[in-house]
């Protein structure tokens, strides 16, 4: 059938008719009666040619309707016929074809009869409804009121012939519904997350000025927002907000992290922000509840963000500055006392990292395990393959008695463990990514030291969490609490070079990630013994490994500053392809790297930065996570053109959005 035919009265012909009789009203005006009577014959044979026209199409629309009925049982038709909602029908190709009463009164009598559906209700698009089956639109604005629209696509004969489709739209009014949603209270929490920093690094006379300054933004952005705002710390403050306006907000991005860190009255540092916005609960307690699990993710990624909990979806915005070394150890110290407590209290303590352990992950193990052992404890790191990126480390605790028996399987544990159990998981925090789940789940005390950045799924319920994204490294984390455990801890100087390699690994030489506490770590474990040289020597590469690196470096394509490398098939080493996202920041004008590699039917993919492009927020998009300058992510199922298309097409969007950097 072809819906162009329906265009009854189209815009153009009423305007052409509206000037005709005005030339006539003008002619017989000036007295040109014969041109007059000419066109007014004219005009009037147009009029009669219109009404033929529409009975005709009105014919022609009764007949498409009685076929298309006989096609239907009783019970359909009826309920096309007497539907108590607004009813659009369109062809294949969208124009419409009929509509019920109840459709006039939602479009305020506008006639819509053979215009097409796309430009009466935006956010139709035909294509996603006939290729991807979608079914259904929500909250949609039509004559200041809100509809669902549910859609059915019908074939008319028995062929498969799209023309040969037609497309039911059914709209339910949601107003009154949207309007209670919207006017739900939100609870937000803000939390000035470096206020005690960016006060010390002010000058006297500037401080009270600044911290004015840093209420006046937050009590303009209350009442910007209509909420009930209080403040109920030296830097922390709680929102009671309407739902609509915490809709507006995460469409604008949550411009108050940029307005807050634009703030400057002397100070030296930029002030930031961390807020946790719960939403989506059934009782404001149960909002609020989500609101502080929300900050407390915004503050375990660095802070300077927005964490949005709606149930249990999560969204983040911001998290684009670079942490903040904290510049005092009493944490550090506070931990190790904690840790010495719980070390004694326990019959065992297990060590465990993630998945393919790094330099990083084995160093922060044996390092704790030589806590472990001045404490007189027993001890056991839980190692599982692959450990390609740990082997040579592994070698130098070969020969060494106090290791013999030290790293255990995850069967060997199911073995040993026992109530009273201590499970330390080091640098890992999420369920994805820690060597085994089912070590986490059989385990009722878990002790969790970590420098990355919380990750939605994070692992809760520990009794102590020690996670510092300001850090360079676990082994960092780790030398500190050595320095503060005991009053002399006997390190061996095969842990302290193990330690010092984490840090190394981590910080690329020194090179990312590296402040003030980072040197002092590394300065106590050279007076431990630990030797560069060896350090060094770990590093190092034989000839077949070096041809590898090659082969991934030319396959690397660069765009938009960004540089992408796939391994070929024969290698399906991560930590080389770690390495290789590594070597190609080396070259010039690239901001950033992503290496993927193919191991068995999932993709890993590396990714690194040199701080201009976030990687972490471009990673988390792919199910990943990590650090701005550092992250990765492993996409299961997934063939690896599939997953550098879905890569191009979030940095182009994040590009769009100028969201990553």
């Amino acid at each position: 059938m072809d819906n162009n035919k329906y265009n009854y009265f189209s815009t153009n012909n009423i305007l052409y008719m509206l000037i005709m009789a005005l030339v006539i009203s003008l002619l017989f005006y000036y007295r040109h009666i014969v041109v007059g009577i000419v066109v007014l014959t004219l005009f009037a044979i147009l009029v009669v040619y219109n009404i033929r026209a529409i009975k005709l199409q009105k014919h022609e629309w009764k007949k498409f309707i009685e076929n298309f009925s006989l096609k239907l049982d009783v019970a359909t038709r009826n309920t096309l016929v007497n539907s108590p909602f607004p009813l659009i029908i369109t062809g294949s190709n969208g124009n419409i074809v009929w509509y019920n009463q109840n459709t006039t009164s939602v479009l305020k009598q506008e006639e819509i009869l053979g215009k097409n559906i796309e430009n009466i209700i935006k956010i139709v698009n035909l294509k996603n409804i006939k290729e991807l089956n979608e079914k259904s639109y929500k909250d949609v604005n039509i004559k200041d009121r809100f509809y669902n629209i549910y859609i059915s696509l019908i074939n008319v004969d028995d062929s498969r012939d799209e023309n040969d489709k037609i497309i039911l739209f059914y709209l339910n009014d949601v107003t009154e519904t949207k309007k209670i949603y919207d006017n739900r209270e939100c609870v937000m929490l803000i939390e000035v997350d470096n206020l005690d920093d960016v006060v010390k690094m002010t000058e006297e006379s500037e401080k009270p000025i600044l911290i004015a300054e840093i209420e006046k933004c937050i009590n303009n952005y209350a009442q910007n927002l209509k909420a009930m705002l209080k403040k109920y710390s030296s830097n922390k403050y709680v929102l009671s907000v309407q739902h609509k306006f915490i809709t507006e907000e995460i469409r604008k991005k949550f411009e108050i992290l940029d307005t807050v860190r634009e703030i400057n009255v002397g100070n030296k540092l930029a002030v930031t922000l961390s807020i946790g916005v719960g939403m989506g609960g059934e009782t404001p307690i149960e909002n609020g509840g989500y609101a502080n699990s929300a900050k407390e993710l915004a503050l375990g990624r660095g802070g300077d963000q927005v964490v949005v909990k709606d149930g249990e979806k999560l969204s983040f915005f911001g998290g684009k500055t670079k942490e903040v070394e904290k510049r005092t150890r009493v944490r550090a110290r506070v931990i190790a006392q904690a840790m010495r407590d719980l070390i004694k209290e326990s019959s065992t303590v297990f060590i465990m990292g993630h998945k393919n352990p790094d330099a990083d992950c084995f160093g922060a193990a044996v390092g704790l395990a030589s806590i472990i052992r001045n404490l007189d404890k027993k001890c056991n790191i839980v190692l599982e393959p692959p450990i390609n990126g740990i082997k040579q480390l592994l070698q130098k605790f070969s020969g060494d008695i106090d290791y013999s028996d030290i790293f255990i399987n995850t069967d060997d544990f199911k073995e040993k463990f026992d109530e009273n159990s201590l499970l330390v998981l080091v640098d890992v925090h999420n369920r994805s990514y820690v060597l085994s789940e089912e070590i986490v789940n059989i385990s009722r005390r878990i002790v969790i030291i970590d420098h990355h950045r919380k990750a939605p799924d994070y692992i809760g319920n520990t009794i102590l969490s020690y996670i510092e994204p300001y850090a360079s490294s676990t082994s960092e984390l780790i030398t500190e609490i050595i320095q503060y455990i005991e009053e002399k801890v006997n390190v061996k100087q095969v842990e302290a070079e193990a330690l010092l390699a984490g840090i190394c690994v981590d910080t690329k030489n020194f090179c990312f990630k590296t402040g003030v506490r980072t040197f002092e770590a590394a300065s106590f474990l050279r007076r431990l013994g630990a030797d560069t040289v060896d350090v060094k020597r770990l590093f190092s590469d034989d000839l077949d490994t070096y041809i590898k690196r090659a082969q991934i470096l030319q396959s690397a394509v660069t765009e938009n500053d960004v540089a992408i490398a796939v391994c070929p098939e024969d290698i399906n080493d991560t930590v080389l392809a770690a390495q290789v996202a590594d070597e190609l920041l080396n070259i010039r004008g690239i901001q950033a790297s992503f290496v993927f590699v193919k191991i068995d039917n999932d993709v890993h993919i590396s990714g690194r930065s040199l701080g201009s492009i976030n990687v972490q927020m471009i990673m988390e998009s792919l199910g990943g996570g990590g650090h701005m300058t550092m992250a990765g992510a492993k996409l299961e199922n997934t063939s690896v053109d599939e997953a550098v298309e879905q890569l191009k097409n979030i940095i182009n969007k994040k590009l769009m959005e100028d969201e990553y950097k």
